[in-house]
């Protein structure tokens, strides 16, 4: 095992399938989804369907974001007195700069308003990161870097984001990337929240490692026109199995921020070519979006938890997972996880 491994201690999950993490992961084992019409209306006279998170009373933008942030914050934080919440430090994952429609605010309002909703401040060591949906893995590295040569006791990675917004949904409705009936080749977008205590492993029986992380870049992004080779994403997964000290055939499965458009699968398929140099009898991929939609920056979250359920529940392949994310612009991460079974 790398000695350079996290453990992640505790989670907790607001989605559009469940508002917690028991809940949430349940419905992803049972394949569950809960797609609702929204108040748009798409380019063939449609509304355009959506995951959304059921919230009361409603609340949208900023204040619902703070609020699914807050109730997964709460989740993961448990059993960890309240008295000693201000000495964490929070790395809170939001949407890229460039993402269209994005919420105002999430640079400099969020982060406080999060704060004043759980009644706590947190940790000066405390950052935001807003790179989408590898925003998670950027922050396991983030968190690793206090864990192990800040000596940190334990570090709290947080993600909220929601794509329910008219100028994101005609954005990427206009650009053919929804999934709408006039459109098989999109996703359906959704809302959640995420967040994960992390600390030092303690080499207990039931703790899920991450052990590797690896990032890569993509020149031939989803909205390039560039012949897609998977480069970025194969850089991404071999950087990570170098990291953890393992190689892809000894992976058991993947889970993946996969959300229904045919370029990722692609990608994940081309990647998975490139780095599996050991014939496998099945290699499973699973990809939790299908029952919460796109969720943008909470989606690292989402899978981590959705892996962490499956090896406590024992209906995971085994205990060697690999995950990947991709984002729009080209940033790809990849994340190897290993459950110490019990004995």
């Amino acid at each position: 095992m790398n000695s350079r491994a996290i453990a992640i201690l505790r989670s907790g999950l607001v989605t559009p399938v469940g508002l917690d993490a028991e809940s949430s992961c349940a419905a992803f084992r049972a394949k569950l989804a809960n797609p609702v019409e929204t108040r748009f209306i798409d380019a063939g006279g449609e509304w355009i369907m959506a995951h959304e998170v059921p919230l009361a009373p409603l609340c949208r933008g900023l204040p619902k974001l703070t609020r699914m942030a807050a109730m997964a914050i709460e989740e993961a934080l448990g059993e960890v007195p309240r008295s000693q919440w201000g000495q964490l430090p929070l790395i809170l994952c939001v949407a890229e700069p460039m993402r269209p429609g994005r919420t105002p605010g999430l640079d400099d309002e969020l982060f406080l308003q999060i704060q004043e909703e759980l009644g706590t401040a947190f940790a000066p060591q405390s950052q935001i990161i807003a790179q989408g949906r590898v925003g998670v893995a950027v922050a396991f590295a983030q968190a690793r870097a206090l864990l192990i040569e800040s000596g940190m006791p334990q570090v709290l990675v947080a993600a909220t984001d929601s794509l329910l917004s008219w100028s994101t949904l005609s954005h990427y409705e206009q650009s053919d990337r929804l999934l709408t009936a006039r459109n098989s080749n999109g996703f359906m977008p959704g809302e959640a929240a995420g967040a994960m205590l992390l600390g030092e492993p303690e080499g207990n029986a039931g703790e899920l490692l991450c052990t590797g992380v690896g990032f890569g870049l993509e020149e031939a992004h989803v909205e390039s026109e560039v012949p897609l080779r998977a480069e970025g994403l194969s850089q991404a997964v071999k950087a990570a199995l170098a990291d953890a000290g393992c190689q892809m055939h000894q992976m058991d499965f993947r889970i993946t921020d996969l959300s229904g458009e045919q370029y990722y699968f692609k990608e994940a398929a081309l990647a998975l070519s490139r780095t599996l140099h050991v014939r496998k009898k099945e290699f499973d991929i699973w990809h939790p979006a299908e029952c919460t939609g796109e969720i943008g920056a909470a989606v690292g979250l989402a899978i981590v938890s959705a892996a962490q359920a499956a090896c406590e529940k024992q209906y995971a392949k085994g205990p060697n997972i690999l995950a990947h994310l991709a984002n729009d612009a080209g940033q790809r991460a990849a994340l190897c996880l290993q459950y110490r079974m019990p004995v």
